[in-house]
């Protein structure tokens, strides 16, 4: 299989705000499926507009281009704006409008950029609301109902805007007692417990979904055999299960950050790429290293042709309905987003608590960071 194609696979970031001479020469060598943008890449409007047009200007197949603008700390577009609010938070206040709205407004947001997909909604429901699993205040329910009831709705307000979604975090973290950022999470239930919780909403919306998010935890219920593998590069999990028995068959999925302490901790690097497309992923995700994306696409050759062909079949059909950016950006309009995203935030909390962000406690988990 010829380079170009095999970059089609890669979903990388950025190293900084703008593209150096030797950052842009990689890229285009590599012609990587898509960007990821994170708070290293985020210093105006106007420079996150023209890193997105740089990086597309780049690509010879147009690039998915993605951010997580949840809600909240998982807001990387709030290091330029307002913070929209969690999900917690607007789960918390039961109002179907406002959360219409939040999706809605995100997705203006990100078309005004040159984002065409978000990486959200979190399809997890909240076991703990305090649990530090990297979850607290993502969620957009207290039970698998609730999620699908208001991450439905948002999900669907966002894509009307041509923002195209993603699931996350399959087949589901709400169990998990560790941050996978930094380790493993080992989910210890039966295959009847995840499919009548964690699975539910994920099964629910899938037809509504644009793409999936695996995650690195492990099941033993799924992987048995395999003590310690994560999802993420489980065949049992997301060609057997997702795939076939879901009915997610053209889907597009995705891995989480392969270069997290979960993955890191437990595989090699060759062995996490090469694995992640047999077990089903089209997209694998390597968001700090640029040195390991070109790496990843040396350790692509290896991969079982047959699965290299359905991930590139499923990508281009995810890339056919892929918006374009609005045509012309503008401070005026961005501003003009911008202070209905404060005003969605005081309405959901109030004057005096919507002055009060998520970061102003100094505590950072590494998923704000990521």
């Amino acid at each position: 299989m010829d380079a170009e194609s095999l970059g089609q696979l890669l979903l990388t970031g950025l190293p900084g705000p703008e593209l150096d001479p030797e950052t842009a020469r990689r890229l285009r060598k590599l012609q990587p499926g898509g960007y990821i943008l994170f708070g290293r890449n985020i210093e105006s409007p106007e420079q996150v507009r023209k890193l997105i047009d740089d990086v597309r200007d780049l690509s010879t197949v147009e690039p998915i281009v993605t951010i997580d603008q949840e809600g909240g700390r998982v807001s990387r577009l709030r290091l330029i704006g307002s913070e929209p609010p969690n999900a917690v938070a607007l789960r918390d206040k039961g109002d179907r409008d406002l959360i219409k709205t939040h999706g809605r407004l995100t997705g203006q947001l990100l078309r005004l950029f040159g984002f065409n997909l978000d990486l959200c909604p979190v399809l997890d429901y909240a076991e703990d609301d305090e649990a530090d699993n990297s979850l607290k205040g993502r969620c957009w329910g207290k039970t698998p109902a609730q999620v699908v009831e208001y991450a439905g709705v948002f999900n669907r307000s966002m894509r009307d805007q041509g923002i195209l979604s993603c699931g996350k975090h399959f087949p589901g973290y709400s169990n998990a007692a560790v941050d996978a950022h930094e380790e493993l999470p080992v989910i210890d239930r039966s295959r009847d417990e995840l499919e009548r919780d964690e699975i539910l909403p994920f099964r629910a919306l899938l037809p509504e979904i644009d793409s999936i998010m695996t995650c690195h935890s492990h099941y033993p219920c799924f992987d048995a055999d395999r003590p310690r593998w994560p999802a993420s590069l489980s065949h049992n999990i997301i060609t057997k299960f997702l795939r076939d028995q879901l009915g997610y068959e053209d889907g597009l999925v995705m891995t989480d950050d392969l270069d997290m302490g979960a993955i890191l901790n437990e595989v090699t690097f060759e062995q996490a790429i090469v694995e992640a497309v047999k077990a089903g992923n089209d997209l694998v995700m390597i968001c700090h290293r640029l040195e390991m994306v070109e790496k990843a696409h040396q350790h692509l050759q290896s991969a079982p042709a047959p699965a290299l062909h359905d991930a590139l079949r499923r990508i281009d059909l995810a890339k056919k309905r892929l918006a374009p950016p609005v045509r012309t950006f503008t401070r005026e309009a961005f501003e003009d987003i911008d202070a209905r995203i404060w005003q969605l935030r005081v309405d959901t909390l109030g004057e005096e608590a919507a002055s009060v962000l998520s970061v102003e406690n100094g505590k950072r988990s590494p998923v704000e960071l990521y």
